[in-house]
């Protein structure tokens, strides 16, 4: 079956992964909105919120929002803790450099670009990165998973990603991501083909055998060709 979409994993696969610590992280926002006597109380009730959400997402694979981290943690979510959450975020967003000829490459073959990130944070803060690496123009459809009931690897967040560029064969459909139980055990389930960037910090799952295995995003087209 010809190849006519390739959707894309985010954190990982179009940004380069790297480690990142999210009690740091938090420190230094809270440290920017309290006191240092509040700070690190505030900073903990956050990150300890944070992880029993992503906890949960993985357990029930249904999607969690950076709304439900406030509420948990009990803390408000003003315009400044969440304008300085996203700016501590800002040098841990940034695309891939190849990014970018690779999507024009693909659309010069008419091909169908989405993406599908498991993800706390709303499609605004996805898009202004991808708009700001000038990528957002490139791609067909986004699908995230703090919009929708469900996160990957549920059947019905691939399906989601496959309606929003128009596409209804997941046969013609090619994932890419860096995880081998969301991404490759996710879409292989809803029969598309995969391709993993592997990454040492994810852990791996027998059961999930990739259609291929490419250290750099443009080694994605010769897949392309031969499929």
């Amino acid at each position: 079956m010809t190849v006519r979409t390739v959707i894309f994993d985010w954190g990982g696969t179009l940004t380069p992964w790297h480690r990142i610590d999210p009690a740091i992280l938090w420190h230094e926002v809270c440290q920017t909105q309290f006191s240092a006597v509040q700070a690190g109380d505030v900073a903990r009730a956050i990150c300890a919120a944070e992880r029993a959400v992503w906890a949960d997402i993985d357990r029930s694979q249904c999607s969690g929002t950076l709304a439900q981290v406030f509420e948990l943690a009990q803390v408000t979510a003003t315009d400044g803790i969440l304008a300085s959450y996203f700016q501590a975020w800002e040098p841990h967003t940034l695309t891939d450099p190849e990014v970018l000829p690779l999507l024009r490459e693909l659309r010069r073959r008419n091909i169908r670009i989405g993406l599908l990130s498991n993800t706390l944070w709303p499609r605004s803060a996805h898009d202004r990165c991808l708009a700001r690496d000038q990528v957002l123009d490139l791609i067909d459809g986004t699908v995230y998973s703090s919009e929708i009931p469900w996160s990957k690897p549920h059947p019905e967040a691939f399906r989601a990603a496959m309606a929003a560029v128009g596409e209804d064969d997941p046969t013609s459909c090619v994932f890419v991501g860096d995880r081998p139980y969301d991404d490759v055990h996710g879409a292989k389930s809803v029969g598309m083909r995969t391709v993993l960037i592997p990454n040492n910090d994810v852990p791996s799952y027998a059961a999930a055998v990739p259609d291929a295995v490419i250290a750099k995003l443009p080694e994605l087209i010769q897949h392309i060709d031969r499929w």
